[in-house]
């Protein structure tokens, strides 16, 4: 079992190298391969069962953007080759067109997606999420999470998304449709540790698509106790869901 976390030095702006955390302390057999900004991802050339790349600052999204790109072509063989890939917060936004802060584009993404992000340089919107995942034709689970982030993406990209919103705003306040899932290449703004907070995501992420077959989340029974209050709670009538 070989996880490959791109940046860990800079893409773990909300603490998401708590997901990889819980990845380890699930499976600790697994190897944590750290990739950093001047390296050449392992996952290029390698086999490995995830990628993992976490929120990071705006102008850090200009370094992985060019650090990436060179391997666009590449990255998209692999994607449609079935690599699991784990991208969370705005790390979405690099697979995407432009960036666009303040009506001026700021930078171009990969493109390996068909969407452009827009946000505003001094307007934040922090909000609860809980979307559905869809498992199967008869079988959906809850996440729930937190978005913190300037702007909204725009683009046909979402149509293949994630998770449909039940609490929140989709990849923008006009749909529904949040994140991006293509093959096992799935992305969502959610931010920080998305898999210590959703251990039936964890485990389903483990399970089908890591291959580790019998993975159970770390302190899975304490998990599970805090996953369920936290979703009753944040879809209490009455309760709200934008924090400025």
């Amino acid at each position: 079992m070989r996880i490959e976390v791109l940046y860990p030095e800079i893409c773990n702006l909300f603490g998401e190298l708590g997901n990889i955390r819980c990845l380890k302390e699930s499976m600790p057999e697994a190897e944590i391969i750290e990739t950093h900004i001047k390296d050449k991802p392992r996952f290029l050339d390698e086999d490995v069962n995830l990628v993992y790349m976490g929120t990071m600052t705006e102008r850090s999204q200009i370094m992985v953007i060019e650090a990436l790109k060179p391997y666009k072509d590449r990255i998209k063989d692999r994607i449609h080759e079935g690599l699991p890939m784990l991208v969370t917060g705005n790390a979405i936004e690099v697979f995407g067109k432009d960036i666009i802060e303040d009506d001026v584009k700021v930078t171009e993404g990969i493109g390996l997606f068909n969407f452009e992000s827009r946000r505003s340089s001094i307007h934040r919107v922090n909000h609860l999420y809980v979307g559905d995942f869809k498992v199967s034709d008869t079988e959906v689970i809850k996440v729930a999470g937190f978005k913190s982030l300037f702007g909204y993406a725009y683009g046909p990209a979402f149509e293949c998304k994630l998770f449909d919103t039940v609490l929140g705003y989709g990849a923008n306040e006009e749909i529904k449709e949040e994140g991006i899932r293509c093959h096992n290449f799935m992305a969502t703004y959610l931010t920080g540790p998305l898999l210590i907070l959703n251990p039936p995501f964890a485990q389903w992420l483990m399970r089908e698509i890591m291959g580790a077959k019998d993975a159970v989340p770390a302190h899975y029974e304490a998990a599970m106790e805090a996953y369920n209050y936290r979703i009753e709670e944040y879809l209490r009538p009455g309760k709200g869901f934008i924090y400025h």
